[in-house]
């Protein structure tokens, strides 16, 4: 890791630091020490996802954002999945819907060290971020578990429209995923963004929503459960300048064995 001095130099440089902790405010450091109440959220029965926002200090997460839009934009590729044809044309039967995972976003998969997008990633420093002790300790600290000290990731940019249809994420062909697992968010928003919200699941229904735009709004998931993100909303007029940052971290816990 390096020295606190070098990693002050580092975000002065590129806007970009390489420690978690060094984006908190001082109620966001207080995760990091088990003296805030969203610690131990997932251990509640039944809680699979929380939303916060305070933790992140806004003009270093607005020094962040600008770094992505300037050195990672250039590398996304868009993920399009738009609902198949054939869920109406080969339908049988009243009332036989079936809808496969649907969505819009452009992306970064920072999982291979060939890829430009990983390449822009690391010389920015956002490599470092995404797997800095400190997030993995207030992811830690969040869900009351220990956590394998390497986590995926990845970047999403939804623009104006862009959205992620019903999904549940679970994995159960993956033995280390297969019984829960653990996503990190960190949004980035423009101020063009008007919002963006996530509604969940609550006892078999898609009962809940919230926002999840905003400056520095952090959203942790105990997955699998069932959610969507309804399309991005930009104010009126601003549509070109309109983005929402994610940068995602995914832990999976350190007690699994593949």
């Amino acid at each position: 890791m390096p020295s606190r001095a070098r990693r002050r130099t580092l975000f002065r440089m590129n806007g970009v630091p390489t420690e978690f902790e060094d984006l908190l405010t001082a109620r966001g450091k207080k995760v990091l020490t088990g003296a805030h109440p969203l610690c131990g959220a997932f251990l509640e029965p039944g809680r699979r996802f929380v939303v916060a926002r305070g933790l992140i200090d806004v003009a270093k997460a607005a020094r962040l954002r600008d770094a992505l839009d300037t050195k990672l934009r250039p590398h996304l590729e868009e993920m399009a999945r738009p609902i198949p044809p054939q869920t109406l044309t080969e339908m049988t039967e009243n009332y036989g819907e079936w809808l496969p995972k649907t969505g819009r976003v452009r992306t970064a998969y920072l999982d291979s060290a060939r890829d430009p997008a990983y390449r822009a990633a690391r010389e920015m420093g956002l490599v470092d971020l995404l797997r800095s002790q400190s997030l993995r300790a207030f992811v830690e600290a969040v869900g009351g578990r220990a956590l394998r000290k390497r986590n995926g990731m990845q970047v999403l940019c939804y623009g104006p429209g862009d959205y992620a249809g019903p999904h549940n994420d679970h994995h159960p062909e993956d033995a280390e995923a297969a019984g829960g697992y653990t996503d990190f968010h960190l949004t980035l928003c423009t101020a063009a963004v008007r919002r963006q919200l996530l509604v969940y699941a609550r006892r078999g229904h898609f009962s809940q929503v919230v926002d999840v735009a905003g400056l520095g709004a952090l959203t942790v998931y105990r997955l699998p459960f069932w959610h969507y993100t309804t399309p991005l909303e930009a104010r009126r007029g601003l549509a070109e300048g309109a983005r929402r940052w994610v940068l995602l971290g995914t832990f999976v816990d350190a007690a699994v064995r593949a």
